[in-house]
């Protein structure tokens, strides 16, 4: 090698970021009252119509996108439409985001649904139950977490919103976190709240838990 010449090494290159901020959709006329589960033809209220367009006016300044999921569900896909056109895309309906598979739940006023002796497993060990006709916990959060790892290999390196529901936002955040399935129910996801998760080569970072004010914290630090 001639006097004074270096060999030059690439630095390694690190793996592109992917954000996935996961909007729950917005408040219907049955929310905390009713398990609606996958019934069709709930449709959010006027006060969830204006916390859909909140959550949109609030994402609109955080950057760009790379492109916006949401659920086959009604409330679900209203709840992405002012986001995707607040941020010059398009929605793209995702059946893995769907809510949980309540089965002969679906439908029931929570209130008789609390009666249940089965209720406190729901609480208490989410893990070991099965809705009668329906999903497993374990089958929810799988199909969440499978579902955000095929869309974040979708776009790598970008940002992208996924709307879903409670349940499964809840449950793909405790796989995020580390957190047993058993313990999910300690995570509270409000109405069109945002979470988000930024997933590098390391391993996933939690960002941002059911956040309902200004979105500084959907970028790494």
């Amino acid at each position: 090698m001639p006097t004074g010449q270096r060999s030059r090494r690439r630095a390694p290159q690190v793996p592109p970021t992917t954000v996935v901020v996961m909007v729950r959709h917005g408040a219907t006329p049955t929310t905390g009252t009713v398990l609606p589960g996958r019934a069709r033809g709930l449709h959010l209220s006027d006060a969830g119509r204006a916390q859909a367009q909140a959550t949109a006016d609030r994402l609109a300044g955080t950057g760009a996108f790379a492109a916006v999921y949401s659920s086959p569900l009604e409330r679900a896909r209203e709840t992405a439409a002012p986001i995707a056109k607040a941020l010059g895309l398009k929605v793209t309906v995702e059946r893995g985001l769907l809510e949980c598979d309540f089965g002969e739940w679906t439908g029931a006023e929570l209130k008789t649904l609390f009666k249940k002796p089965e209720w406190r497993t729901v609480q208490r060990w989410p893990s070991g139950f099965r809705f009668p006709g329906g999903e497993s916990f374990p089958e929810m959060q799988t199909r969440m977490v499978d579902t955000l790892a095929r869309l974040r290999e979708r776009h790598r390196g970008g940002r992208i919103v996924v709307v879903s529901h409670a349940d499964p936002i809840k449950a793909a955040l405790a796989d995020a976190l580390g957190t047993p399935l058993d313990l999910f129910q300690r995570i509270v996801i409000s109405p069109a709240s945002v979470s988000s998760v930024a997933y590098g080569d390391t391993g996933p970072t939690v960002l941002a838990v059911n956040s309902v004010g200004p979105q500084q914290e959907l970028h790494p630090s």
